[in-house]
């Protein structure tokens, strides 16, 4: 049963009925904790001032050491984004009373350890297993394995949910992700906390897709781009919102991790309010079940049920796929050449689109200011963002407010390098104008992406370019990792790729406005290969007859 049929057959049900504003409410608040989980190696991850442990002081802290007369004897002074400060890994191998002979002086690498400053964090994983100076890079490389754990993720929660139930994984998936961030706290090594962190993302993704799913599949047409769109996004904001809050009265990283999870033990009676898929049950025949819950629904939402209503669910005959329809392949994507350029440049648009919004993202402790301060400002500019992005969706064409949104972050991002660094506020608000057009972007991205591509394959286009923004992903947190050395750098690249991804945008065809695709012959040529409508005609005849050869051929091969 394809899903014109089906919203036809539950008509019945009406649209925003109680039952259907609690589903939309309470699968939304799911994903709150997909906000602050891997957003949390913004305090969990940072890194705190530090120098060189002295051998004759080990017991000293870092603000007793700062205290110290003979500390610039002992350490280095280098310059860092216009400062004079203590070296962070290197510090004098003697004593030498001529402070003229510093320069002249042997340096070796810190051998007992560093001394932490407490002023701002009272442990980070940083702190605890010394991921600095040679191991500095261990720290990106944590949030990497997140995103591969997320990457491994949403391959296999699509294919386990078809065949376990939505309802199920999602709790199966829910339960692991909360033991998951638990266990981390547990954690005695950087490889330890490391790998749970990779259960979590893997866990987290699968959260996430299946509540996606199963939210798509139990609204109707009406409400389900709402939640898509308004509903997932902002309660994701919500959960980027607490993570400051929660981590400016929590300083140690492990109580933080424990305060940011047990509260989804309250999720446990989710379990008797939200329903199994009536589409995945008649998917599988299971056509009593499927009728009971829509009865149930219907029963919430005040409406009387008639045998009548249905008779056509209950026909197996109706569920069944049509034999003589081909199976499609992910490489339909790249079949003929206007789904293949639209591939292209919808996967290029998203993977833009996610560096940037997590490089900005995990770039916060980078920034002048206050982390916490700055890390709620990002979390707020979402929440307006989205609420943004979801007023263009129904009144304006999809690539050129797209377009729009992300040149002017990307000219806002690169114009930071000009602004003087004692301007911090400044600075600041153009880099939250840019993580604007970032959040608005990436929620935008999804629905024009599902508009873009035909029926046949709608489902494999977005999850491929979803797949390769993930694999993007897994390099954003090094664009933090260059804002530690300079702290414009992050914005130059992000600023000029946000650019680049609105030329991209342009190049695609509009969808506003326009009926969804149903076959891949009927896609739309991206602009710059629009040439003439003779090139169109020949493009549109030429997939068309490879179309119907695949066809052939498929059937011949049934034969």
């Amino acid at each position: 049963m394809d899903v014109q049929d089906y919203d036809e057959l539950t008509a019945f049900l009406g649209s925003w009925g109680p039952f259907q504003k609690t589903i939309f409410f309470l699968l939304s608040v799911i994903i709150i904790p997909n906000g602050y989980t891997g957003l949390c190696m913004v305090f969990v991850g940072d890194t705190p001032q530090h120098h060189c442990r002295l051998p004759d002081s080990p017991n000293s802290t870092f603000e007793e050491s700062k205290l110290s007369m003979n500390l610039s004897l002992r350490i280095p002074i280098e310059e860092r984004d216009g400062e004079q400060v203590y070296s962070r890994c290197t510090k004098f191998k003697t004593i030498v009373g001529d402070r003229s002979s510093d320069t002249a002086r042997e340096i070796e690498p810190c051998s007992d350890g560093w001394v932490y400053s407490t002023d701002r964090y009272i442990s980070t994983i940083v702190s605890e297993w010394n991921l600095v100076c040679d191991d500095n890079w261990k720290g990106p490389f944590t949030v990497s394995v997140l995103f591969l754990g997320m990457l491994c993720g949403s391959f296999i929660s699509g294919q386990i949910s078809d065949r376990y139930g939505r309802k199920l994984i999602l709790f199966v998936s829910m339960t692991v992700h909360t033991a998951s961030s638990l266990l981390l706290v547990t954690s005695q090594s950087w490889e330890m906390f490391a790998t749970l962190f990779f259960i979590v993302g893997l866990a987290q993704i699968a959260r996430y897709i299946v509540m996606f799913i199963l939210g798509s599949e139990l609204l109707g047409k009406a409400e389900r781009i709402a939640f898509g769109t308004v509903g997932v996004c902002l309660f994701y904001a919500v959960g980027y919102v607490v993570l400051p809050i929660f981590a400016y009265f929590i300083r140690d990283w492990r109580m933080l991790l424990i305060a940011l999870s047990l509260p989804q033990i309250l999720y446990i009676p989710l379990w008797w309010f939200i329903p199994e898929s009536p589409r995945w049950l008649l998917s599988q025949g299971r056509v009593e079940e499927a009728i009971v819950i829509l009865k149930a629904a219907a029963k919430r939402n005040g409406i009387t049920t008639t045998a009548e209503m249905f008779e056509n669910i209950g026909e197996r005959e109706s569920i069944l796929p049509d034999e003589n329809t081909h199976a499609v392949t992910y490489l339909d994507l790249v079949r003929t050449a206007n789904i293949r350029n639209i591939t292209i440049f919808a996967v290029l648009v998203w993977m833009i689109s996610s560096v940037g919004y997590f490089g900005l993202s995990f770039n916060t402790p980078n920034m002048h200011g206050d982390p916490y301060i700055n890390c709620f400002i990002s979390a707020a500019t979402e929440i307006a963002s989205y609420v943004t992005a979801w007023i263009l969706l129904h009144v304006s064409p999809r690539r050129i407010s797209l377009a729009c949104i992300v040149v002017c972050s990307g000219v806002m991002l690169l114009l930071i390098q000009v602004i003087p660094s004692r301007h911090y506020v400044v600075t600041m608000v153009m880099a939250m104008v840019g993580k604007f057009g970032y959040a608005a972007a990436f929620s935008m991205v999804y629905v024009f992406s599902t508009e873009l591509y035909p029926t046949v394959v709608r489902n494999m286009g977005v999850a491929a370019c979803s797949t390769a923004a993930m694999i993007s992903t897994i390099i954003s947190p090094y664009f933090a990792y260059l804002g530690m050395h300079d702290k414009v750098l992050p914005f130059i690249l992000m600023g000029s790729l946000s650019i680049t991804a609105g030329i991209f945008c342009l190049v695609l065809p509009e969808t506003y406005g326009q009926p969804l695709p149903q076959t891949i012959d009927q896609v739309q040529p991206i602009l710059c290969c629009t040439s003439s409508r003779e090139d169109i005609a020949t493009e549109a005849e030429k997939d068309k007859n490879a179309e119907n050869e695949q066809t052939v051929n498929c059937q011949m091969e049934s034969i």
